[in-house]
């Protein structure tokens, strides 16, 4: 049976960089940071004080008062994405066969904000058990999935994927391997993410995950750099629909990308560390070139999951090594979590969305705030700092990896008749 393929008809998103992809793209290309002191709480007497948050959200510009009610901030952050990515898509909802569309939307920790007000009341109401009727439709992770589902009437495959902050790059690539197996025609997949929220931060804060930059917020995030001391904390949303390509022929829609080939394994390791061989992050690459039926020399770009942290940053461009070989030095690499910082849940899917870009674009998305070398990293590698670069991007490959040793790497293309 000749195997079917996979590509991206639909894109959505409102994150740090932008509440719509046209702002996240044009961002992205101009290096702009996404980082600021934080609005949502009083952070003043937390170790770090800034986070990039996704600026001026107000969902009753997109949500009925009555449904934004019963939704947490993740998932409005996820249906306004998802509105985008089916309105980009142009989908026809009179002609297309709903039982055979599906909805995959990951998220790594949810409703936290909810649980956080939640927990608060109680406490401050002496302990009486007076809770929100929504409470618990709030805040678990896979109800975005179901709001999504609700409103298009969509009944294929629905759940979410919750692996830290591969949550969305496990999403995409659960949502690819039903299309492939024949079991959904389209998937609206991606991720969500708002857990810029006092024990979001104060929790990543306490395992000592988080820069503490508050003089300079803006160049906090500094993947690769000598003196980088920790991810930003983000938040928002991205979607996809990926569709199968004779479907999305049949019908005239315009295609960003094939989704080539996806790997995911675990590092089998540490809760919180990456394998220090980086064993997890070369087996998944390994795996995603494999069944794209790609060869290391014919990649082009490199979105790494590059959260600058010391020993991430290590780990996954020894692994790159490994994989590519000598291949390596031909290849654009660059971290967009020093613009938008660490969306954890959404980080995969805004990522892979900055690779459909290049594709698309011919534009490599910088690693910005490079102010200093590491003597620890191969000084010949293109790490793409602090300027975008113009390239003819056939291919590209993205990492998400997440804490428990979750690894995740997709492979798009350009589209190839």
């Amino acid at each position: 049976m000749e195997k079917r393929r996979v590509v991206i008809t639909g894109l959505g998103t409102l994150n740090p960089l932008g509440k719509t992809v046209e702002e996240y793209f044009n961002a992205l290309d101009n290096g702009v940071s996404g980082a600021g002191p934080i609005t949502r709480f009083d952070a003043s007497e937390f170790v770090t004080k800034f986070a990039c948050e996704v600026k001026d959200f107000d969902p009753l510009q997109y949500i009925d008062r009555k449904e934004a009610r019963k939704m947490d901030l993740y998932c409005q952050f996820a249906v306004v994405a998802s509105d985008q990515a089916i309105a980009d898509a142009a989908l026809d909802l009179e002609k297309i066969d709903k039982s055979r569309v599906g909805v995959i939307i990951g998220s790594g920790v949810g409703g936290i904000e909810t649980m956080t007000a939640e927990v608060s009341d109680f406490v401050n109401n002496g302990n009486k058990p007076r809770f929100n009727p929504f409470l618990i439709p709030k805040m678990i992770a896979d109800i975005a999935a179901g709001f999504v589902s609700i409103k298009y009437g969509f009944m294929g495959p629905n759940f979410a994927t919750v692996s830290a902050c591969a949550s969305s790059s496990h999403a995409i690539h659960s949502a690819y391997d039903m299309i492939l197996l024949d079991e959904a025609d389209m998937i609206i997949t991606g991720g969500a993410e708002a857990a810029i929220t006092i024990p979001g931060v104060g929790g990543f804060n306490s395992a000592k995950a988080l820069s503490t930059r508050n003089d300079d917020p803006k160049t906090a995030s500094r993947p690769f750099d000598k003196d980088r001391d920790g991810f930003v904390l983000g938040e928002g949303a991205g979607i996809l629909v990926l569709e199968e390509y004779e479907h999305a022929k049949a019908r005239g829609a315009k295609i960003y990308a094939e989704l080539k080939g996806s790997g995911i394994s675990a590092d089998a390791y540490h809760i919180t560390a990456p394998h220090p061989e980086g064993l997890g992050a070369r087996a998944a690459m390994t795996i995603a070139l494999k069944r794209a039926g790609v060869k290391p020399e014919e990649v082009d770009y490199i979105n790494v999951h590059g959260t600058s942290t010391h020993l991430g940053d290590i780990a996954e461009l020894k692994a790159i090594k490994d994989v590519f070989g000598d291949a390596v030095y031909n290849i654009n690499i660059s971290s967009t979590k020093s613009m938008t910082g660490h969306l954890l849940g959404a980080a995969g899917v805004i990522e892979a969305m900055a690779c459909i870009h290049a594709i698309n674009s011919g534009i490599i998305p910088p690693t910005i705030n490079h102010f200093t070398d590491d003597p620890e990293i191969d000084p010949k590698l293109n790490l793409t700092f602090n300027k975008a670069q113009k390239r003819d991007v056939k291919i590209a490959l993205t990492n998400t990896f997440g804490f428990g040793g979750h690894n995740s790497t997709m492979i798009l293309a350009r589209v190839e008749d």
